[in-house]
């Protein structure tokens, strides 16, 4: 295993890591394991069907712009 350290951190980073880690019934140790492992594993392609979708629910009662449609109307103009 490796080891790490990281200098300089924000407090305010440091303080919120340990209420997280108090939340999840860690340490803050364990609690910062978790949270790199589950960035380090994560998929790197940034799916944008999947960050439309998000953006989407926020405004479940409004229709949604098709934004094919608006672009060929911006290029005719």
């Amino acid at each position: 295993m490796a080891t790490i350290t990281i200098r300089n951190l924000d407090e305010k980073v440091v303080k919120n890591l340990k209420l997280r880690a108090k939340a999840n019934h860690r340490s803050l140790e364990a609690e910062l394991r978790e949270v790199l492992s589950t960035l380090a594993n994560q998929s790197r392609a940034f799916d944008l069907r999947a960050y439309a979708d998000r953006i989407a629910a926020m405004t479940p009662k409004r229709p949604q712009s098709d934004s094919v449609l608006l672009l060929r109307e911006d290029r005719r103009r």
